[in-house]
């Protein structure tokens, strides 16, 4: 093969993956569904194993600079390809007894992580664009794989919308730093900034643009209200992958974006992601508090996730970056574990969403209601989970800074966080189950989730190996 190829080669196994399944699945009974389930677990598995084979220490563009295939790259699309092998094993009971558990679900999922990983890889606006319109669009489509529902339909309407203002506000943005730079390679971008041979006030008005799509990507106030609804109305597996896999995407672009192509003019967005930062740790942290149904509660949480993600890039520099990385990566572990378990109280024609069915879990099973304890700590930033050092890690690249007080916001709001997340604690442990049925699922479903769930423990109190591992990569990529 040409060797210009090998850093796509990931993408590669993944689009004809997509399309085997796509063509294979027309001469499926259904009876043998689980066909298209199993090439998609197995090309998974080969991505991942091409990208551990291909991955390298030095820096490579390829496609006539399109693409650029880096550590960071490899480990976002590791993660990528973990996250979303997690969710179809999570869900597989949930699809199938929904009727969801068939070649389309499986083919948008693989394209939608196609899309994931085109955005990773993007060293170029139009590449950027096109994987996140890709990814979108699939997961739009997914949102509303339930057609007979009101609830997913509405979702997915709201979703779409909103994501089509949300990329049109990213074009507007991406077109007026090519009229102030002359380029849309994203390094070249990079070195004119640097530069400051630009117009700096077109620049600063694309860079407005610009950051408020990468805001709505990640769901920080105030472009979040898509988040609740959407989390809501889709299925609870859809949930489970929108709130996992394509936050990598949305960390590399938002890495891309502000730490390489305008890491020159940092001075004028650090005080945007300032605000964005305070506004969605505060009201995604208080709003919370009034959820009763625990999707719309967890979709909250994100909010004030991402807010403590963008505290790490305002330091705006490597040691801040790896740090929001290593959050990103602790945040889609506890998501995973934290609807995973969702996903497993869930039976036909009942969807596991709200506060009160999880009274009395410890009851019922206590293994389960420890993992979604550990679910919860890691989520509020208790030690000994992976959620303290995560938080721990972006307040001090904040404190580094010079934000002494958005450090001391952050951690005040995480009090606040904290209730809500031993609310449900207290619910599973003191409160009277109202069910008592047993608690069933597929053995490969409760090895996994339960390794799921002790990671965040072993993580936590050994976060060591896997801070190294992101600090390396955003020091090992070129971030002009």
């Amino acid at each position: 093969m040409n060797l210009s190829f090998l850093p796509v080669l990931p993408e590669i196994v993944v689009l004809v993956g997509a399309s085997v399944i796509l063509l294979v699945d027309l001469f499926l009974t259904d009876a043998r569904r689980h066909v298209g389930y199993w090439l998609a677990q197995f090309t998974l598995l080969v991505a991942a194993a091409v990208t551990v084979r291909t991955m390298d220490i030095d820096v490579v563009r390829a496609m006539h600079g399109l693409v650029v295939d880096d550590l960071v790259s490899d480990l976002l699309r590791l993660f990528s390809f973990v996250a979303v092998s997690l969710v179809l094993v999570y869900s597989r009971s949930y699809l199938a007894q929904r009727g969801l558990f068939r070649g389309e679900t499986f083919v948008l999922i693989l394209f939608a992580l196609l899309g994931m990983q085109v955005l990773i890889t993007a060293n170029h606006f139009l590449t950027l664009y096109l994987g996140l319109e890709l990814m979108s669009l699939c997961l739009y489509a997914l949102v509303a794989m339930q057609r007979d529902e009101v609830a997913p339909a509405e979702a997915a309407m709201k979703y779409f919308v909103l994501g089509a203002l949300a990329s049109g506000f990213l074009l507007y943005g991406m077109s007026m730093i090519y009229g102030a730079t002359g380029t849309l390679a994203i390094d070249k971008v990079a070195l004119a900034v640097l530069a400051d041979t630009e117009n700096r006030v077109l620049l600063v008005f694309g860079l407005v643009f610009v950051v408020s799509a990468v805001a709505f990507k990640l769901g920080a106030v105030p472009y979040h209200m898509w988040v609740p609804d959407v989390y809501h109305g889709a299925p609870t597996a859809i949930t489970l992958l929108i709130g996992t896999a394509p936050e990598f995407a949305a960390f590399a672009m938002i890495l891309r974006l502000l730490g390489g192509a305008l890491a020159g003019a940092e001075a004028s967005w650090t005080g945007m992601l300032v605000v964005l930062s305070v506004l969605s740790v505060t009201l995604g942290h208080v709003v919370a508090i009034a959820q009763t149904n625990l999707k719309r509660m967890l979709a909250y949480s994100t909010i004030a996730n991402m807010g403590y993600v963008l505290m790490g890039f305002v330091a705006a520099d490597v040691t801040g970056y790896s740090a929001a990385m290593f959050y990103m990566v602790a945040y889609v572990l506890t998501s995973l574990v934290s609807f995973g378990v969702i996903l497993l109280l869930s039976r036909e024609r009942f969807e596991s969403d709200r506060l009160e069915d999880l009274r009395g879990l410890n009851a019922r099973s206590p293994w389960w209601a420890f993992v979604m304890l550990l679910a919860m700590f890691s989520l509020a930033g208790m030690p000994p989970t992976i959620g303290f050092y995560a938080k721990l890690l972006v307040l001090q690249s904040a404190v580094s800074a010079g934000y002494t007080w958005l450090a001391v916001v952050g951690v005040l709001a995480a009090l606040v966080g904290a209730f809500y997340y031993l609310r449900v604690v207290k619910i599973m442990y003191f409160d009277a189950p109202v069910d008592r049925s047993p608690i069933e699922a597929r053995g490969d479903t409760r090895v996994l989730l339960s390794a799921n769930g002790l990671a965040l423990l072993l993580f936590g109190i050994l976060p060591q190996p896997l801070m190294g591992l992101c600090a390396v990569a955003l020091f090992q990529a070129q971030f002009y």
